[in-house]
């Protein structure tokens, strides 16, 4: 803001100061810095070859696929909602598991880049899972009722995924695949 240092913060002009200033901490005060460092990197990788990828696929690109221990994700797995009585042996939940262990390693990181942005396992494994505060948040499947809800949702902040209680596997293999897939694109589905 021209002459910012001269103007006195108000309630008025609270929200103006605000946005300015987190614009001046979180770039503007690094602004030569990243512009070097993305001059760099298009040095390396031409930004248009960049611009067909989003931002989830990008990191699979640039991270590689993870491996992923099925036994630890399935121990380290909480249930809520419709599923907390019977946990992994409710039905739909037999065969949620099922399904992913049938999936190939990408499917297997879009899932988990879908319920907790981001595609990486910690070193520690799925026990020490983290919510966007910092905090251990147990990769968690949520029951919810199929009115609620026609395709799987996540919570990336909890690292959860409401998973209606389909009535066949096979419905639940579609709307999994779709959710995973058309999510990673920015197709939302709520």
């Amino acid at each position: 803001v021209p002459g910012g240092a001269d103007i006195e913060v108000t309630e008025e002009n609270l929200p103006e100061y605000i946005e300015a200033s987190l614009k001046h901490r979180l770039l503007g005060r690094y602004e030569k810095q990243l512009n070097e460092l993305l001059l760099g990197f298009f040095d390396v990788i031409p930004e248009p070859l960049l611009t067909i990828f989003d931002f989830q696929e990008l990191e699979l690109l640039m991270c590689g696929l993870p491996e992923i221990d099925m036994d630890n994700w399935k121990e380290n797995t909480e249930y809520s909602g419709d599923y907390v009585r019977e946990g992994p042996n409710h039905e739909v939940c037999v065969w949620f598991w099922e399904i992913v262990s049938e999936y190939d390693q990408e499917l297997k990181a879009r899932l988990l880049q879908f319920v907790t942005g981001t595609s990486g396992v910690p070193a520690k494994g799925f026990s020490s899972l983290q919510g966007n505060d910092g905090n251990v948040r147990r990769f968690t499947i949520h029951g919810v009722a199929l009115e609620t809800c026609v395709y799987p949702r996540s919570h990336t902040c909890f690292n959860r995924i409401d998973l209606p209680i389909y009535d066949s596997k096979d419905e639940l293999e579609e709307k999994l695949k779709i959710a995973i897939t058309m999510a990673a694109t920015g197709f939302d589905i709520e």
